[in-house]
């Protein structure tokens, strides 16, 4: 029997509903436990993070809006995870972290196996704590780093922070999706990021939602996509004091590199199939187009 999902959001759970879950972990039954908003107390947390340690098929674990409330729920979680080599995703969006808890999680993440999605939004994280994360997206490849990165709404976070954290995404050997949306980031940190974009050769997706930009952001923006040849497939800028037109140009910028890449993916695969097809460019290279995150990641994204 293939491995399923528990997915409970808002609920005070029982010690019964609990040892349920546990059991399932143990059974290793269980590909997405998501425990959203619920309320549980300080001895089931602990029952569930030694679930989570001891389950070989938990692929995803949501634990957002608030479960990982304190620190001593933060260090069983991350005892937890020094034990679990099967998490991809982890979903913390909504915990009062701060930089001193992600200090104590940290470790755990760093040595982890599996670990490519982590939500670590609206956490009260600072520049530490930013310094902490950049030491997930290794620059070399030489060992695993993190896919995709949400730290939507942490307002403590300054320039310096956002500066370093775009340092890494410039040289990160993995990272294909950044969510940034609801931060003060400003026109300087957006120059920033647009120089780590035209960087980063996996980047495929940033969210820049209600991020305080303007047209001179915008057009920055614009003129990276333009004369830069990246990796970036989604741009979002809603919600920011820049002209409908801007984000237009961007746009479509972005659907002709899309579709060019395309076609020039089709094209390699006939010349794979027809190999006797002559090559008149003696030059021209083979490009290899990825489907993004969907076909390894688990779909359930609800924050």
């Amino acid at each position: 029997m293939l491995p399923g999902s528990i997915q409970i959001s808002g609920e005070t759970l029982s010690g019964a509903e609990i040892r349920d879950i546990c059991e399932s972990l143990r059974e290793n039954s269980v590909r997405l436990l998501s425990l959203r908003g619920c309320q549980l107390s300080e001895r089931d947390f602990g029952h569930v993070c030694r679930g989570v340690a001891e389950s070989r098929s938990l692929a995803q674990l949501n634990l957002n809006l608030g479960i990982v409330s304190n620190i001593n729920r933060v260090k069983q979680l991350a005892e937890a995870l020094k034990t679990n080599r099967s998490v991809q995703s982890l979903f913390l969006h909504g915990s009062p972290l701060t930089d001193a808890g992600l200090a104590l999680l940290n470790p755990a993440l760093s040595i982890h196996p599996s670990l490519v999605a982590l939500d670590l939004g609206d956490c009260m994280l600072g520049d530490e704590g930013i310094n902490l994360i950049c030491g997930l997206l290794p620059p070399d490849g030489a060992k695993s780093g993190l896919k995709e990165l949400t730290l939507s709404a942490n307002p403590g976070i300054t320039s310096k922070g956002w500066g370093r954290l775009a340092i890494a995404v410039a040289h990160s050997s993995q990272l294909r999706v950044l969510n940034l949306d609801y931060n003060p980031l400003g026109d300087q940190v957006a120059g920033m990021l647009a120089v780590a974009v035209a960087s980063s050769r996996t980047l495929e997706v940033l969210d820049l939602e209600g991020t305080g930009l303007t047209n001179q952001s915008a057009q920055t923006l614009l003129d990276m996509v333009e004369n830069y040849p990246t990796a970036l497939r989604t741009l979002i800028l809603a919600e920011n004091n820049i002209s409908p037109e801007l984000q237009q140009q961007i746009s479509d910028l972005l659907s002709e590199g899309e579709e060019e890449e395309e076609t020039e993916a089709h094209e390699v695969t006939t010349r794979e199939k027809n190999p006797w097809i002559c090559q008149n460019n003696s030059s021209s290279q083979m490009v290899l187009v990825t489907s993004g995150l969907g076909d390894s990641l688990l779909a359930e994204t609800e924050m």
